[in-house]
This record gives C-alpha cells, sequence and structure tokens, in this order.
C-alpha cells in the first residue's frame, strides 16, 4: 500500500475522531510491526517489552530473536509473519511493495491476505530466494530446511534453478530440492498457535468492519484498522469477503451486515424485498450485536510507536482457502 492511500483515510477520519488523533495515528507505512509477542523475544538483542497500544518496529537489517517465545509481524496490509521458538529472522527491506526478509534459523510461518499486483513478498534462506506469488499459507524452516506450501503458490530460485511449488508440497532447501507431498490437515503446537492468533483477529475485523461501515468512512484499499477493544490491528479487505487458509472470515465494511442484521421473524408477503440475515456467513456462536466505534485506519502501524514513529489436525477450512467469496 502506498503511503499516500494511508493518508487520504486518515485525513477522512480527522473529521471524526478530532485533532487528537492527528498526533497519535500518522503512521508510515512500512512493514516490520511487532504486533505481538509471548515470552522472551528480542529485537537486536534487547528483550521486546509489549505495552497496551506501542508496538516497536523492526528496522532494515535489524534482527528479531525468539528464545523461548513467539511473534507476530505485520508486513503488508493482510500478510501476518510469525515465528515460532528459537527463530532469528532479519529484514532487509521494509517497503510494503518490496519486503524481503531473511530467515537465519528456526521457523517462520506467512500467511497472505492480500498480496498487490506487483508488489513482492520475499525470503532469503541460504542460497535460496523464496518469492511468494499469491495469497496462502507458507512455512519456512531451518530445520529440517524446507518450504511447505498449505495454500497457495510460491516461486523458489536456488541453485540455479527455478521451481514452483503448489498446495500440499514441501521442498527440500538443502540443496537437493527434492519435492514431496505433504498432508496441509496435519500441524503442531506451532500451527495451532498461529491457527489462535488468526481467529482473534478474524473476531476483531467484526467490530471494526461494522464501526467503518457506520462511520460513512470509505477505504480505497485494504487496510489495517486499529481495534481498541482487543488492543490490536485486524485486516479489513477492501471488498468482499477473504477467507484465510485456516478458517477464519474477514469482512469488507460493505459486506459485514451479512453477521449483524437480525434474522427476520416472518415476512409480510411472498414478495417481501427486505434482506436476510445469513447465518452460514460469519461465526455461528456469535449473535447480531451493535458494536462500539473503534480507531484508526493505518496501512501499517500503531497508534502510538515504541521507536518514534509431532501431528495434531487442522480442523476443516470453511469457505475458499486464502479466497475471496461474493
Amino acid at each position: 500500500m502506498k503511503r499516500n492511500g494511508a493518508v487520504v483515510v486518515l485525513v477522512g477520519l480527522l473529521g471524526l475522531f478530532g485533532p487528537a488523533a492527528l498526533a497519535q495515528n500518522v503512521i508510515s507505512a512500512k512493514a516490520g510491526l511487532i504486533h505481538y509477542v509471548e515470552g522472551k523475544v528480542l529485537l537486536d538483542g534487547r528483550q521486546v517489552q509489549p505495552k497496551f497500544g506501542e508496538f516497536p518496529r523492526i528496522s532494515p537489517q535489524s534482527r528479531l530473536e525468539t528464545r523461548a517465545g513467539r511473534a507476530e509481524v505485520l508486513l503488508g496490509p493482510g500478510v501476518f509473519l510469525r515465528a515460532a521458538e528459537n527463530t532469528q529472522v532479519r529484514l532487509l527491506s521494509d517497503n510494503i511493495t518490496d519486503t524481503r526478509l531473511e530467515l537465519i534459523a528456526g521457523a517462520l510461518l506467512i500467511e497472505c491476505a492480500e498480496i498487490s499486483k506487483g508488489s513482492l513478498l520475499a525470503v532469503s534462506f541460504r542460497d535460496a530466494l523464496i518469492n511468494i506469488r499469491e495469497d496462502g499459507l507458507y512455512r519456512i524452516e531451518s530445520d529440517p530446511a524446507e518450504l511447505r506450501v498449505y495454500a497457495g503458490q510460491a516461486l523458489v530460485e536456488a541453485g540455479g534453478q527455478a521451481l514452483t511449488v503448489k498446495k500440499g508440497k514441501a521442498l527440500a532447501l538443502d540443496g537437493t530440492l527434492l519435492v514431496r507431498k505433504f498432508d496441509v490437515k496435519t500441524g503442531d503446537p506451532f500451527l495451532r498457535w498461529s491457527k489462535r492468533r488468526a481467529e482473534t483477529i478474524a473476531l476483531a475485523n467484526l467490530s471494526s468492519a461494522k464501526a467503518l461501515n457506520d462511520s460513512g468512512v470509505r477505504l480505497r484499499r485494504s487496510a489495517w484498522y486499529w481495534n481498541p477493544y482487543f488492543g490490536l490491528f485486524t485486516y479489513i479487505p477492501y471488498r468482499g469477503i477473504w477467507s484465510s487458509p485456516f478458517g477464519w472470515r474477514f469482512y469488507s465494511p460493505r459486506e459485514v451486515y451479512v453477521v449483524y442484521e437480525p434474522p427476520r421473524v416472518s415476512a409480510r408477503s411472498a414478495w417481501d424485498p427486505s434482506p436476510r440475515w445469513d447465518a452460514s456467513r460469519g461465526y455461528g456462536t456469535i449473535h447480531p450485536t451493535p458494536a462500539g466505534g473503534s480507531g484508526t485506519v493505518a496501512a501499517s502501524g500503531p497508534p502510538t510507536a515504541a521507536s518514534t514513529a509431532s501431528t495434531a489436525p487442522i480442523p476443516r477450512q470453511t469457505g475458499s482457502a486464502g479466497g475471496r467469496t461474493r
């Protein structure tokens, strides 16, 4: 997302939230926001101390290290980077349309809701360069050294070769470039943790998308949206409904009505054109309820920045994997 896109959205919000919004919510559109941590996580050797509403940012060439902990980092809108225990990763470029990372050791999971046309997202590991080409779910780890594609498609350049890796395939990154099949429904604690994080962010999307719809603000593109009730940024798609590979749905402001509109008791006539609440869209355990307003739209970033600025099944997916509906 370009910086001017974020500014356009923020200008629209200033009339709603007043002058204080200008001081707190003008956020640069860069990748690398440390969104959530558990346990011991270091940034350039210093422990990350999470505070409500304050999120440190990874600068280019900085190294994030998880020891007895895990971390979640926001890249482009709808692109989540999650690091398992004992992982070291370096951010090479924080350009939101040209994001590059280096995996030094450990395991990364990248969940992509949206890769804009012309944008680049690449991870290097040893002599391999992994270019993520589509929305989906990707796992890269050093032991065993391999790439696994749960959904989507990646182009890997290594050893003078270029290989396309699709859903359900794993590519060895040990120099052999052997391809094997794997069961995308088989997971482990790290994958289940990532699924829970995705669920929490998807739940926050419901009230945030409704708040945007109620406010009358119209997005020009997809964005991160600060939700003060959950204390996190959620992903708001520009249009339609995005179904993540984990099965959770993210609603655009125009489509969230299908969750909040109460079911009609009875039709006045067979020709009653009033809309109906569709319980199959969204979360069956959540009843249609009003929601308060939430924070601000940003391409990436917090209201205040801390700097200056092994088997277990994965539940069956609902909707299309990494796709959009409507």
